[in-house]
């Protein structure tokens, strides 16, 4: 085991126009081979959009969306005695974070016929209405770990 000390977190800067990390951490995760920009006004007219469908503010929308996609727990293989079992873990909250705004990105990403500000509002606002493919990931999650609370016993 290493005796070195762990290294320190770092969070990113807050984004300028909504003053939130979790804004700033979402677009790092949107952005693709170091395009920061175009992830910034993808993100940026994606919550018009959700302005124009939604008489909400955007930003709460978002905040919703995302804290209904966050997952509370899930699954990891772990290999006892030659047998891989799917142990139920708890989710840190900003690994939880982090999963859940995968999951809204990816699912964004695997509609097909429209720009990415579109299919990532429509994404946005399907979660924030508790609905849509990321959300049922979560659910998915929820319900493979509670099929799994059985072996519960093995976390370490």
């Amino acid at each position: 085991m290493s005796r070195r000390n762990k290294p320190q977190k770092r969070t990113p800067l807050p984004d300028p126009i909504f003053n939130s990390e979790d804004v700033a951490r979402f677009i790092n995760r949107l952005m693709r081979r170091g395009k920061k920009s175009i992830a910034e006004r993808i993100f940026y007219n994606s919550l018009e959009i959700i302005k124009e469908k939604i008489k909400d503010e955007p930003i709460e929308v978002f905040q919703k969306a995302l804290k209904n996609v966050t997952p509370l727990i899930e699954v990891k293989a772990r290999r006892i005695g030659g047998s891989t079992y799917q142990v139920p873990l708890e989710v840190r909250p900003d690994r939880g974070l982090a999963l859940g705004s995968t999951w809204l990105i990816d699912t964004a990403k695997s509609k097909t016929g429209k720009p990415m500000e579109e299919k990532l509002a429509q994404e946005i606002i399907s979660a924030y209405n508790g609905e849509g493919a990321a959300v049922k990931k979560r659910e998915d999650t929820h319900k493979m770990a509670e099929a799994n609370k059985a072996f519960a016993h093995y976390r370490y």
